[in-house]
């Protein structure tokens, strides 16, 4: 069968990803004979994890008590917490948290500052958001992380007594999320104040896959399993068209059938995904 392939034009590094991976590669072609590590992983492709361990640059899983050459802050952000035990530690920081993040992290700060129960619309446990709750908790005990309008309604009750609320949200949570989210807190609290934190890269991303979706058979969305944007962006596909989420190209075999039976086939790929797996994954869809 005749296929067309069209590639997105968002597809790929956000300039946040972009400037950490290549800053990373910059300290460490400029400081060869000192140690660069990373806390967690930089960015959420396993792919470009290994080319940074290949170039001399590890990662770290916590902070050691005594530490050596230069530290890196990851795009996702530390609590101050942790910013303070790497300095103790001895080493030289470089923080690249993405300057989106870094805007959500302070309207949090603002919020908590101001009075106002803070509601985090993301997942609890993903590390942008950890690190957005540690800074606000500094400034108030009155703050809450919310996936789902479920979760939310664990905290109702506070919210109700506290009747001022203000709301940021992960930079890469579904417009939809956050949507709903408000529409339940509008019943519940007096007073709500939203600071609608989704990055600018993301919306554009989801909205250009959204219109290719309406006119595709097929979405192949690229990009890590644990990359939460990729998976919000097969998520929004999936309600629309067939849609497979893929690592690399080599998975495209699993999917043959799919393939096979699509003539009008769209790719996109998560802020995280190098420019290097997509064409693959372009290349063998148009071998197929």
């Amino acid at each position: 069968m005749p296929k067309t392939i069209e590639l997105a034009k968002y597809a790929g590094f956000c300039y946040g990803v972009k400037r950490a991976v290549e800053t990373a590669k910059r300290l460490k072609a400029e400081n060869p004979d000192t140690p660069v590590s990373v806390l967690g992983e930089l960015i959420h492709n396993a792919d470009v994890i290994r080319e940074l361990e290949s170039l001399g640059i590890k990662t770290l899983t916590s902070v050691p008590e005594k530490g050596e050459g230069i530290c890196i802050v990851r795009t996702h952000g530390e609590s101050p917490e942790v910013i303070e035990k790497i300095k103790q530690a001895g080493f030289t920081l470089v923080d690249l948290t993405c300057p989106d993040v870094k805007k959500v992290q302070e309207r949090a700060i603002e919020f908590a500052k101001d009075g106002y129960f803070v509601v985090i619309v993301g997942k609890a446990e993903h590390p942008e958001v950890v690190a957005i709750r540690a800074n606000a908790s500094l400034w108030s005990d009155k703050v809450a992380v919310a996936a789902t309008v479920e979760q939310l309604k664990a905290f109702e009750a506070e919210i109700k007594a506290h009747k001022k609320v203000g709301v940021v949200v992960q930079t890469t949570q579904r417009i939809a999320t956050l949507n709903e989210i408000v529409s339940h807190l509008l019943s519940v609290a007096k007073e709500v104040h939203v600071a609608n934190t989704i990055c600018a890269s993301t919306s554009k991303r989801q909205n250009e896959a959204r219109e290719m979706a309406l006119n595709s058979d097929l979405m192949v969305v690229v990009g890590s399993k644990n990359s939460a944007n990729t998976t919000h962006l097969a998520e929004i596909l999936n309600n629309i068209t067939k849609t497979i989420h893929i690592e690399n190209a080599s998975e495209l075999d699993m999917n043959d059938e799919n393939v096979i039976k699509s003539a009008s086939i769209s790719v996109t790929a998560g802020a995280s995904t190098p420019q290097n797996l997509i064409d693959e994954v372009v290349e063998k869809l148009e071998n197929k």
